[in-house]
């Protein structure tokens, strides 16, 4: 129980935010009402708005709080790591930790990415141009393999491999989410599959021409 009157709020921020993934397992952000999530959160209408100035406020925390912490696991395995096999399963593994512990939440970015809800979709891009960004610098500073042959890239085509493992982490997981909870073998394609071709990726980046492409 909490002790504190910050805690309360907290833990009724939290009740809030949980409560409302539960109500959108099968249904968009923008058919959420007010209404129905205090009456199931068990707090009056008024008392959301200490919380959240609105549901796409809140929606929005949702997002931060899912790719926030997917995007804070994946960069801590790329430290330390001097082997690109290792840099690609190792992340495969917290994307596939992050999704098993916060399944609601990989459906409800899946779901909204290209949803209803504006401030929603922004808040999502804004997660993964953030996480492309750190990537991009990653590749720049020699925390991941191969990184001198980057050296010569513009920062333009940087970050557009940047992007492309970022999107292929966000396809990753949508396939994931796809295949029944309990069948680890269909699972094991779904990995094998992406690390082959993250393995693609990165051998195609070591032969990368930077520079505009040819016939322009």
């Amino acid at each position: 129980m909490p002790h504190t009157r910050q805690e309360q709020k907290a833990q009724t921020r939290q009740s809030l935010l949980d409560t409302a993934l539960r109500l959108l397992e099968h249904r968009s952000l923008d058919s959420l009402g007010l209404r129905e999530l205090t009456r199931e959160v068990g707090i009056v209408p008024t008392a959301f708005y200490r919380h959240f100035p609105d549901v796409p406020s809140l929606g929005v925390a949702l997002v931060e709080q899912c790719l926030g912490g997917l995007r804070t696991a994946v960069r801590s395995v790329r430290d330390g790591i001097a082997d690109s096999d290792a840099v690609i399963g190792r992340s495969l593994s917290v994307l596939v930790a992050q999704l098993h512990e916060r399944r609601e939440q990989f459906r409800f970015i899946a779901r909204e990415r290209y949803g209803g809800v504006a401030d929603v979709r922004r808040a999502i891009r804004e997660q993964l141009d953030l996480s492309a960004a750190e990537l991009a610098t990653d590749l720049l500073t020699r925390r991941l393999p191969h990184a001198a042959a980057l050296e010569r890239w513009d920062a333009q085509d940087l970050r557009m491999l940047a992007g492309l493992l970022v999107d292929h982490m966000v396809q990753t997981a949508a396939a994931l989410l796809e295949l029944p909870p309990s069948d680890p073998a269909a699972e094991a394609d779904v990995l094998d599959l992406a690390g082959r071709q993250l393995r693609l990726i990165a051998l195609g980046s070591r032969h990368w021409a930077t520079g505009p492409a040819p016939g322009r």
